[in-house]
């Protein structure tokens, strides 16, 4: 299967949403290449990137997971290969 290289960027404004988020990250770990957190202080919110190597549907199916949590925001950037 023909797969694509991905970024999901994740705004993280309610903490108490980061354990259903591990949660699937965990559930799509074998297509995940790296995982960088930044805590924001100064706005209350950490900005989370996602790098993904997967099937175009896994990304949208998992970038559409991650946005349904209640305190997360959460968009997929494609690479063109």
């Amino acid at each position: 299967m023909e797969t694509r290289v991905a970024i999901i960027g994740i705004i993280v404004e309610n903490t108490e949403s980061v354990d259903k988020l591990n949660e699937l990250l965990h559930e799509y770990g074998e297509y995940i290449i790296g995982r960088m957190g930044i805590p924001y202080a100064k706005k209350n919110v950490n900005i989370i990137s996602i790098s993904l190597d997967a099937p175009l549907d896994v990304i949208n199916r998992l970038s559409g997971k991650i946005g349904m949590i209640e305190g997360l925001s959460a968009k997929a950037v494609f690479s063109n290969v």
